[in-house]
C-alpha cells in the first residue's frame, strides 16, 4: 500500500497500490453525462490517468488544466481527470474553464476507480493524487502515488511515460 497524508495527517488508503507492469484492474466511474466507462472503454490508445481530491481546490484545478495544456501536443493520447466530484461539478468546472482536451469522470458513486487503484482516502471519501499512464492494451507502464496529497504530481515523468509509448 502506499502510504500518503493530507494536509500533513495519515489517512487510510482503501484498496491495492498498483504497480508498473500490472494489468492495470478494471473499474466504473461515470462521464459527465451519467454515462458510465470502465477499463475497456479507456483501451487502444496510450491513456494518462490524473487522479485528483476534488476539481475545485487550488492544485487539483492547476493539475487538469496542466494535462490539458499537455494534450494538445501529444497527439494519439487519452488523458482522464478523476475525482470523487459529482458529473455535473465536472461538467460546469469544464465549461467555465476551457477545458476540451481532457475527459473529466467522476467515482463519487461506489469508489470503483478508487478501491481498484488504492487511492481512495477512507476518511475524507476522497481520491487521493496520482497519476497512472497506460499502454494501448491497459498494461500500466507509469505510476505516482502522491506522498502528500496537497503537493502536485511530477507531470514532467508522466508525459515522458505517455510519450515513450507513441
Amino acid at each position: 500500500m502506499a502510504s500518503i497524508t493530507f494536509k500533513g495527517s495519515s489517512v487510510t488508503l482503501v484498496g491495492n497500490e498498483v504497480k508498473v507492469g500490472e494489468q492495470a484492474p478494471d473499474f466504473t466511474v461515470l462521464t459527465n453525462s451519467l454515462g458510465e466507462v470502465s477499463l475497456s472503454d479507456l483501451t487502444g490508445k496510450v491513456t494518462i490517468i490524473s487522479v485528483i481530491p476534488s476539481i475545485d481546490t487550488g492544485v487539483c484545478d492547476a493539475q487538469t488544466r496542466r494535462f490539458n495544456e499537455e494534450a494538445a501536443g501529444l497527439g494519439p493520447v487519452n488523458i482522464y481527470t478523476i475525482s470523487a466530484d459529482l458529473p455535473f461539478a465536472q461538467a460546469r468546472w469544464c465549461g467555465a474553464n476551457g477545458i476540451e482536451n481532457v475527459e473529466t469522470l467522476s467515482d463519487h458513486r461506489d469508489m470503483s476507480f478508487g478501491e481498484a487503484f488504492g487511492v481512495y482516502m477512507k476518511e475524507l471519501r476522497l481520491l487521493a493524487r496520482a497519476v497512472f499512464v497506460l499502454d494501448p492494451s491497459g498494461k500500466v507502464v507509469y505510476t505516482e502515488y502522491v506522498s502528500e496529497a496537497t503537493n502536485h504530481p511530477n507531470y514532467e515523468k508522466a508525459i515522458e511515460a505517455a510519450k515513450s509509448l507513441l
